[in-house]
């Protein structure tokens, strides 16, 4: 031990004689952990990578939030398919159109959108569709019948069990039940009649309702049956198409592909503003625009393309037309097809006549953003997809552009950032922000003009005083 210097020891004598012999002891540490959680700093999830496409912050770490189906697809994501779900006014339409721009930048990237939202006469993705420098492909019976657009659903391009398999959704959707085999038949051998005999032009609607109507003799010998027997079973399936071909949605299916739709540019948006969202045309339109892109569109090459359904319940509440589209979703995995569904409420979905079939989409959808819903919604939402119980409290306090993102299990609460550039070509409220934009000019206007009056008035007090004279002011003497 070493040895106390002459003043430490006679300290410690001294105070061992006043307070005896002590010893120091150490007292254990008790707290609370909310006082400890200070001590052990949070460690925010781990995100998607840094690879792809930036979408915003996350909100409770302050990372950048990056995503790409492409680039986390077989590691991080078993499917590259993604659902936007959330009522309007919160920001789905500014996260779709961003992701669509950004995605853009990739040279390897194409992208379809279907367009069903209408604003100022056109389809809100119609200012992005003009700033690339493309003609949106605007579907339309009216314009139709004067030289508009056409997708025949008799393509070429389209292999014969796929016309035939599109002809038998389109004619579901439109009686609302499937096809008994009597129908299927008659529908069949017109089918195979119209292509095997018409080869110095494309097939048309037209064509099939024909055969419908005046069946062959050899149609009716083939199965054994008598020919009106044949004309019968055909009927409802003449009466069916000939509403494409005479009716009201006359013009945009009978009649051969219009030629100059460029498959190969990065951007293909098909407006469908001017159909009525509330009739069958539209499910029977998604319909035939699906099957002419998979057999036209989607090729076995190295590019990665984007599929983009706004109103997508028109397709997942249809079970024929989800039929089509399931298969198109694993036919198109393999070949680098990422399908997005935006949609307002899931319940417009899952408790549909086709619950079975949206079930087996969504179960594809492993990346799924949901914006602000209610509090009722937001459970049943929570309930069917799988999301945590942290996350379905706070769907209902959700700000505009703030969503929770799900991406096979990762949950965050992400803010989407849109850009200056982006802005104008994003925002769908332009007749809100016009009237805005016009307020706001007329209070500018305002301003200037009161301004100018008093930039006038200072001038004219200043010349008066110019004019004053000089000397001290007599009783009755002023200004004018």
């Amino acid at each position: 031990m070493a040895a106390l210097d002459p003043l430490s020891a006679i300290t410690e004598a001294f105070t061992g004689f006043l307070f005896g012999k002590t010893e120091t002891t150490r007292l254990p540490v008790r707290t609370s952990t909310g006082q400890a959680q200070a001590v052990y700093l949070p460690t925010a999830a781990p995100g998607l990578g840094d690879s792809g496409v930036i979408i915003g912050r996350e909100v409770y770490s302050g990372k950048g939030y990056i995503y790409d189906p492409f680039q986390l697809y077989g590691q991080q994501l078993p499917a590259p398919h993604w659902l936007v779900l959330g009522e309007s006014g919160n920001g789905k339409s500014a996260l779709e159109k961003t992701y669509v721009l950004r995605q853009l930048r990739f040279r390897d990237r194409q992208v379809v959108v279907l367009d069903a939202q209408g604003e100022d006469g056109v389809g809100e993705w119609n200012l992005i569709a003009e700033e690339m420098g493309i003609t949106p492909i605007r579907l339309d019976p009216t314009a139709a019948l004067d030289q508009g657009i056409r997708l025949n659903p008799l393509d070429p391009a389209i292999t014969t069990t796929g016309q035939l398999a599109l002809l038998r959704t389109i004619i579901e959707v439109a009686l609302g039940h499937g096809l008994d085999e009597r129908s299927g038949f008659a529908l069949k051998v017109a089918h195979s009649y119209v292509n095997s005999t018409i080869t110095d032009r494309q097939p048309r609607l037209t064509d099939i309702v024909e055969q419908l109507r005046h069946p062959k003799p050899e149609s009716a010998e083939a199965m054994n049956v008598a020919l009106d027997d044949v004309r019968d079973w055909g009927l409802d399936v003449a009466l069916v198409l000939d509403r494409l071909v005479d009716g009201d949605l006359r013009g945009m299916f009978d009649g051969p592909t219009t030629v100059g739709i460029d498959l190969d540019a990065p951007l293909i948006v098909f407006d469908l503003s001017h159909i009525d969202r509330n009739s069958i045309a539209m499910p029977i339109l998604m319909a035939i625009v699906g099957v002419w892109l998979e057999h036209t569109w989607i090729r076995p090459d190295r590019r990665k393309r984007i599929f983009l359904v706004e109103e997508a319940w028109h397709i997942i509440n249809s079970p024929f037309v989800a039929q089509l589209f399931q298969r198109l979703l694993k036919f198109g995995r393999r070949l680098g097809l990422s399908f997005v569904a935006v949609v307002h409420h899931l319940s417009d979905v899952v408790d549909g006549a086709a619950a079975r079939e949206a079930a087996a989409i969504l179960k594809m959808a492993s990346t799924r953003t949901i914006y602000a819903q209610k509090a009722d919604e937001a459970r049943a939402t929570g309930k069917v997809l799988g999301l945590p119980r942290w996350a379905v409290e706070i769907i209902p306090t959700l700000s505009p552009g703030i969503a929770v993102w799900d991406v096979n299990g990762n949950v965050q609460v992400v803010k989407h950032l849109v850009t200056e550039a982006e802005r104008p070509l994003v925002f769908t409220d332009r007749a809100m922000t016009e009237s805005a934009a016009e307020a706001e000019a007329e209070a500018a206007s305002f301003e200037a003009a009161l301004e100018a009056d008093l930039e006038a008035e200072t001038e004219a007090r200043a010349m008066a005083m110019e004019r004053a004279p000089s000397g001290p002011a007599t009783p009755g003497s002023g200004v004018a």
